[in-house]
């Protein structure tokens, strides 16, 4: 859970808007939804998901598509671009090179053990930005994630210099400058996505509470100070990523180590846990990290392979139109689920762009599984093609 572990990245994880549409926006998400209805795997939508956020509410992070970016893309190239993998080491390996060249993964995390002085992280992190890739995909710079969200979960020296909760308690104004600390600390180091903040409502007795890894234990507070610093950081040319939704406030223990059941109400979880997200989209937040809890009041499976999550709750009521990612592909918590194969299978259906894992063996297993249902038609293309578009359109908006 939003700090990724080597063999079980654990994801963790904009824009802020004016004050009057914030407050029109927890207006919105305050009304408690039906709990009718069901939610289907098929196109981007969901029947079923409850009260609808007016569409001006939402905005797109990214200009409008006006051509497929991924034409000509193969199938295992198209797959692999919604890949993110980690490795050992602090260069890069030849192993990792070869997928790039090939283009078969979209992006790397790098963790504590990859990153030494700045000079070295520097050097690292240019060297993936230099390995050539196929002609389509040149012109986009390869994903760079680090789980900096301060205090306990900090992979590079610098900032911010503060937890979410220190943060969350010295109100707006610090919490916007530790995001713009924050983000040209990570451009300067050559990192285009903070897995940060975490949008989580911080419930007492919680692990995200006992943590200091959440903002506040009030949506009012989240959105005080866990916005600002998203919006902050973006301004720096980072990707911000908030997580974990629909929100793990009230799990009792990280989802790298246990299955959590999170027993609220889908009103409950719309009212608060999800309200953060509103004004996180609403000002253009370009990633969303998608839990591995479960949700019996939302579905039977972990939220990141759950179609009434991804795409009723987080696409279709919520309006969310930039990239998803899961949050780690090796936890405990995907594990009890299934395989490797089984859960990319999963999460791909479930309408994640991005899956995210912490090592480059499970990484190309789930490439590989996916490639192959898209093949037979299991997976349908068009669907497919969005996923990796957006993903495209992401990497286009970081620069070089």
């Amino acid at each position: 859970m939003a700090s990724v572990l080597r063999k079980s990245p654990a994801g963790t994880a904009i824009g802020l808007i004016l004050v009057l549409a914030a407050l029109a926006a927890l207006l919105l998400l305050s009304s408690p939804g039906g709990d009718s209805g069901s939610t289907t795997g098929g196109g981007d939508g969901s029947a079923g998901a409850g009260p609808f956020v007016k569409a001006e509410a939402a905005s797109s992070p990214f200009p409008p598509l006006t051509r497929n970016l991924s034409a000509g893309l193969t199938v295992h190239q198209l797959a692999g671009q919604r890949i993110v993998a980690g490795f050992e080491g602090k260069t890069v390996p030849m192993v990792i090179r070869r997928r790039v060249r090939a283009g078969l993964l979209g992006g790397v995390i790098l963790f504590a053990d990859n990153l030494g002085s700045r000079k070295q992280v520097q050097r690292l992190t240019s060297s993936l930005q230099r390995i050539p890739r196929p002609d389509g995909l040149r012109r986009y710079p390869l994903l760079i994630m680090v789980d900096q969200e301060g205090g306990l979960v900090k992979r590079l020296s610098g900032a911010p210099n503060a937890s979410a909760a220190q943060m969350g308690a010295r109100g707006t104004a610090f919490s916007r400058r530790q995001g713009t600390l924050a983000g040209r600390n990570l451009k300067n180091a050559g990192f285009n996505v903070d897995l940060a903040p975490v949008l989580d409502v911080a419930r007492p007795g919680g692990v995200i509470a006992d943590t200091d890894r959440g903002f506040g234990s009030t949506v009012k507070a989240v959105n005080a100070t866990a916005i600002p610093f998203a919006r902050a950081l973006q301004r720096t040319g980072v990707a911000a990523t908030a997580k974990h939704f629909p929100g793990l406030g009230a799990a009792g223990e990280n989802t790298d180590f246990a299955v959590q059941r999170i027993r609220l109400s889908r009103a409950a979880l719309r009212k608060v846990d999800m309200a953060p997200y509103l004004p996180y989209i609403a000002g253009g937040g370009k990633l969303v990290m998608v839990g591995t809890a479960i949700y019996p009041a939302l579905g039977p499976k972990p939220a990141a392979f759950e179609p009434k999550v991804v795409r009723g709750e987080l696409r279709l009521r919520l309006g969310f139109k930039g990239v998803t990612i899961t949050d780690a592909m090796g936890s405990v918590a995907v594990s009890d689920f299934g395989g490797t194969k089984r859960s990319a299978i999963a999460a791909a259906h479930a309408g994640m762009d991005i899956l995210l894992y912490g090592d480059w063996q499970s990484a190309g297993q789930g490439e590989q599984a996916i490639a192959a249902r898209l093949r037979t038609g299991k997976l349908p293309r068009a669907q497919f093609t969005r996923a990796t578009n957006r993903t495209l359109q992401l990497r286009a908006s970081l620069g070089g």
